[in-house]
C-alpha cells in the first residue's frame, strides 16, 4: 500500500515538474487573415510540442511596429516571437537585436525565394523567417467594366486605371471605381505611394542622402493619388488601408483595388468574399517608368536578443514557416488559402496552382520587384516602397501622415510635401548624414 501511494505521489510530482517547466512563448502578430489561421492551426504545433505554451498578442499594423520597435529597443522582452518585415530585418540584425534564425537541414532553407531570404539576412545569416511574401497588384471586377464598357490591360498605367474607375464609379448603387491606402503610416499609405513616386520617376532621396519629397515628381504622383481618390473612391479612404479595403472589395463596393498580392486568396475566396466569382488579377499600374511599382514585402517571424527562449522560439517558427506548414493550411482550409509568396516548392505544387489562380500574376509580380533598383534616378538605398534605413521609419510616418491631410482636405499637397520634406531634412541632418 505505501509503494502505490509513493508511486502516485512521485508521479504527481513529475507532472507538477512538467507543467512548471513548460515554457510560456508570447508571439506578437498582425491581424490579418494569414495570421489570424496560424493561430487556429497552432494546436498542432502545441500538441507535438507538450513544454511549449503559445501566448499570442495580435495587433492591428501600425499599433504592431510601435509596440515591436519599442519592445526590441528597449530590450524589454515582452515578447519571445514578433512579426517583422523585411525594412526591420537587416537593419536590426546589423545593431544586434535579433537573434539569429539558424535552420536546420530539414527547414530546407534554399527553398526560400531569393529575393526575401537576402532581405531577411543579414552578412548571409537568416534573421527572420517569411510567414508570407508579397508584392502589389490590380484587382478588379470584369463584370462591372464589362457593363461600363471597359477593359483593363494586363499591365496597366495609372491614367488607364483611373479611366476605368472613372466609368465603373457608381457610389449611388454603392460601387466605388477605386479603393486605396488613405491611413498614414510608413508601412499603410505610403507602401502605396512610394511604388506611385518611383514609378512617376521621384525617390525618397538623392545619391547625397538628401530627401526628394518636396520634388516635381513627388508633386505628380501625390496629386494624382489624392484627386482620384477624392473623386472615385469611397468617402472615408483616409481612413483605410489594407483590411478595410478589403472589407470593402470582398462586400462588392470596389471596382479596382491596387493593392498587396496575398490579398488575392481572401477576395477569391468564396466563403469570405461576395465577388469571389467575378475578381480578376493584373499587375500594379505604372507611369513613366516600371521600375518600382511593384513593391516587395515579407511578413517574418524574428527572435528579439532580449528573450531567454531562443530554443522554444526557433522550434515555433521552423514549424510556421515550414512547407509542412504550408501543406497543413492546404489539408485544413483549401490551397487557395496558404500562405504564399516565400517558398519556391509553394510554386511546383499542382493542388495550389489549381485552386490559387491568382498564383502566375502573384510570381511574376514578386519576381519583377528589385529592390535594389527601384527607381529611375540612382538612389544610395535598398527597398522598393520603403529606404532601407533607421530614419525612414520616422521619415515615412511623417510624410504619410501629412499626406493623410492633404487626401481629408486639411492642406494642399504642395503644403503637405513641403512640410514633409522639411521634416525628413531635420532628420536625416540630425542622423549625420549631410550639414
Amino acid at each position: 500500500m505505501k509503494s502505490i501511494v509513493l508511486a502516485v505521489t512521485l508521479t504527481a510530482c513529475l507532472l507538477g515538474s512538467v507543467a512548471q517547466a513548460a515554457t510560456d512563448l508570447v508571439i506578437a502578430t498582425v491581424n490579418n487573415g494569414h495570421m489570424i489561421t496560424m493561430q487556429k492551426l497552432s494546436r498542432h504545433f502545441e500538441r507535438a510540442n507538450p513544454d511549449i505554451k503559445l501566448s499570442w498578442v495580435t495587433l492591428e499594423e501600425g499599433v504592431l511596429r510601435q509596440r515591436v520597435t519599442h519592445d526590441i529597443t528597449t530590450r524589454g522582452a515582452q515578447f519571445d516571437v514578433t512579426t517583422i518585415g523585411m525594412y526591420e530585418a537587416p537593419i536590426w540584425a546589423r545593431k544586434g537585436w535579433l537573434q539569429e534564425i539558424a535552420p536546420d537541414s530539414a527547414y530546407d532553407v534554399n527553398d526560400l525565394l531569393p529575393t526575401l531570404r537576402r532581405g531577411l539576412s543579414y552578412q548571409g545569416r537568416l534573421y527572420a523567417a517569411p510567414f508570407y511574401g508579397e508584392s502589389s497588384m490590380t484587382m478588379y471586377r470584369p463584370d462591372l467594366l464589362r457593363d461600363a464598357g471597359a477593359v483593363m490591360p494586363s499591365r496597366p498605367t495609372w491614367v488607364q486605371v483611373r479611366d476605368i474607375a472613372a466609368k465603373v464609379h457608381n457610389p449611388a448603387k454603392g460601387v466605388y471605381g477605386i479603393c486605396l491606402r488613405g491611413k498614414p503610416g510608413w508601412g499603410d499609405n505610403m507602401a502605396l505611394l512610394t511604388t506611385m513616386v518611383n514609378t512617376f520617376g521621384g525617390q525618397w532621396f538623392d545619391m547625397e542622402w538628401k530627401p526628394q519629397i518636396n520634388t516635381a515628381p513627388w508633386k505628380e504622383a501625390v496629386d494624382f493619388y489624392v484627386d482620384l481618390l477624392r473623386k472615385y473612391g469611397p468617402p472615408d479612404a483616409a481612413g483605410n488601408s489594407f483590411n478595410e479595403n478589403l472589407a470593402l472589395f470582398q462586400a462588392g463596393k470596389c471596382a479596382v483595388w491596387v493593392d498587396a498580392t496575398i490579398a488575392a486568396s481572401f477576395v477569391s475566396d468564396p466563403r469570405q468574399s461576395k465577388v469571389a466569382d467575378t475578381v480578376a488579377f493584373v499587375q500594379a499600374p505604372t507611369a513613366l517608368t516600371p521600375k518600382g511599382a511593384n513593391w516587395l514585402w515579407a511578413w517574418a517571424l524574428g527572435i528579439p536578443a532580449g528573450t531567454s527562449k531562443a530554443e522554444a522560439a526557433r522550434r515555433f517558427i521552423h514549424w510556421a514557416t515550414s512547407k509542412d506548414y504550408i501543406q497543413l493550411v492546404g489539408k485544413e482550409f483549401g490551397w487557395a488559402q496558404v500562405p504564399t509568396g516565400t517558398r519556391i516548392s509553394t510554386y511546383k505544387r499542382p493542388e495550389f496552382l489549381r485552386a490559387a489562380r491568382f498564383a502566375m500574376d502573384e510570381a511574376v509580380a514578386i519576381a519583377m520587384a528589385d529592390p535594389t533598383d527601384s527607381t529611375l534616378p540612382r538612389s544610395p538605398y535598398i527597398g522598393v516602397q520603403f529606404a532601407a534605413v533607421p530614419e525612414f521609419q520616422v521619415i515615412g510616418q511623417a510624410t504619410g501622415q501629412h499626406i493623410t491631410a492633404a487626401l481629408a482636405g486639411r492642406v494642399s499637397v504642395s503644403d503637405a510635401l513641403a512640410a514633409a520634406q522639411v521634416a525628413a531634412e531635420r532628420e536625416m541632418r540630425k542622423a549625420g548624414y549631410y550639414k
